[in-house]
């Protein structure tokens, strides 16, 4: 008996450090890419983040410094968009020793189909879609090349669930990532690389095209998150024993109905 519970004692302190990771948050200069590089690199991580603005990514990075207990942050610009950008974003993630993680987060708002032309659909589907494909294989590549073990978080939506008819473009590309995170799960665990889906309800982000007073008082009645949900959701999923992955997470406000 004293054998046994010794035992599962060593498997119950199985989680994962993330002292030294090397982490790559897309999207990482603002909104909730912003907290969660800010959490993980408290955390010890050696996060590096990107974005097309650079007073944004500057601001962001002396944000994550003034909480990280590791190696200093690294952020660079860079259009997730392009394929560009996807060879300058994994150029500076070699440059800096690889990569361990990878938080798919770029992500642009948008609304119905009856807004907008072509060119700006096409700009939305790159970046909410075929970013997250692109940073995915190229990740996946060097997790396997290192011997396998990696994780890919995608920051999906629930507006794949709830499907606003006020924003069927963006629904689109959720609804696609939501698709995709699961297939590509099925085809990277054989390799040992865990894939999770985290989808958000509202949250208090740029996206939300609102006063700051209002989200705010939204958030006080329970029907808005803060980026920091989102942010300790995924810190939770990066640090589960290697023995337990979080396939999907829904998070919502306690007053979001649907």
């Amino acid at each position: 008996m004293q054998e046994q519970q010794t035992a599962r004692k060593t498997l119950q302190g199985q989680y994962i450090s993330l002292e030294g990771k090397k982490v790559l948050i897309t999207g990482g200069t603002t909104g909730i890419g912003r907290e969660i590089a800010r959490m993980l690199a408290a955390e010890g991580a050696s996060v590096m983040i990107f974005g097309r603005d650079e007073n944004a990514m500057n601001e962001a990075l002396e944000d994550i410094r003034e909480s990280a207990s590791g190696n200093d942050p690294v952020g660079f610009t860079a259009d997730v968009a392009t394929e560009e950008g996807i060879k300058k974003i994994f150029s500076e993630v070699d440059a800096n020793g690889g990569i361990d993680v990878l938080v798919n987060n770029a992500a642009l708002g948008y609304q119905g189909i009856m807004e907008g032309n072509y060119e700006e659909w096409q700009y939305i589907l790159n970046v909410n879609m075929l970013g997250y494909l692109a940073c995915t294989h190229e990740a996946a590549k060097r997790m396997e090349s290192a011997g396998g073990k990696g994780q890919i978080i995608y920051i999906g939506s629930m507006s794949a669930d709830t499907r606003d008819p006020k924003s069927s473009v963006y629904v689109a590309t959720k609804s696609g990532i939501q698709g995709f995170a699961e297939a590509a799960r099925k085809e990277l665990n054989p390799k040992g690389i865990r894939i999770s889906l985290v989808e958000p309800g509202a949250v208090d982000t740029d996206m939300q095209e609102q006063p700051a007073e209002e989200k705010l008082k939204k958030i006080e009645a329970q029907e808005m998150l803060m980026a920091e949900d989102i942010a300790e959701a995924v810190l939770f999923v990066i640090t589960r024993p290697e023995r337990c992955d979080v396939v999907d997470m829904k998070i919502r406000p306690h007053k979001q109905l649907i």
